[in-house]
């Protein structure tokens, strides 16, 4: 190479490295002011706000959610009971479900805090070769006591796959079974489960640990 070219090259480089520094950002830590003056024992999930164009994105991801809750040392009240109570006194929707009041879900239920989750995105786009499974969520955990936000956090996982088998005609194969099997079930139910760990448990963000967790007490 000659040494023109080198000097282009590296200074190309560079422009290139500092472009990439310059957008990165220190997302900064949470602040835990309010979940140490009120830290809950216990949590009523609703079901998500579904913004996606999954219709059954709402229960998909709904079912995901007890499991890391509990993991991280919560009791979680079962979503179904939850659905089904909500929907028997005239709630049918989750958006409805969200505006019940938090006086009447701790009188009747007794839960210390309630979970809102909101589905920004959620299932498969097929591309020709290739198809994306997403999910971004978003949720906050509100103290049913004092209305306060005690936490709130972010989620996305995606998810994708590919032809691989050398020919186009065989890829094209590939990606039409594919969709055929993937038609019939939900491959987002998988990917909420990551999407998950990513809005529970970010270092510096997580939710922190509840009474039955051997870490409860220690605020990130």
């Amino acid at each position: 190479m000659k040494p023109r070219h080198a000097s282009m090259l590296l200074a190309a480089l560079a422009i290139l490295f500092l472009g990439l520094v310059g957008c990165a950002t220190t997302q900064a830590k949470y602040d835990y002011t309010a979940f140490r003056s009120s830290p809950p024992r216990s949590i009523l999930v609703l079901p998500p706000i579904n913004e996606s164009t999954a219709l059954e994105g709402t229960y998909g991801y709904l079912t995901t959610v007890s499991r890391p809750l509990a993991e991280r040392g919560y009791y979680v009240f079962p979503v179904a009971v939850v659905d089904r109570l909500l929907k028997e006194n005239g709630m049918p929707t989750a958006g409805e479900m969200h505006q019940v009041p938090l006086d009447k879900v701790r009188e009747i239920t007794g839960a210390d805090a309630v979970l809102y989750p909101v589905l920004h995105a959620y299932g498969t786009k097929y591309h020709v070769l290739s198809s994306d499974t997403v999910v971004n969520v978003s949720a906050r955990l509100v103290d049913t006591r004092s209305g306060t936000l005690l936490w709130e956090g972010t989620g996305v996982a995606q998810q994708g796959s590919s032809g691989g088998s050398g020919g186009l005609l065989g890829d094209l194969v590939a990606a039409l079974v594919s969709q055929a099997i993937n038609a019939n079930q939900d491959p987002a139910h998988g990917v909420s489960r990551i999407a998950n760990q990513f809005l529970f448990f970010s270092q510096g963000r997580e939710l922190p640990a509840g009474p039955y967790h051997p870490e409860f007490g220690r605020i990130p």
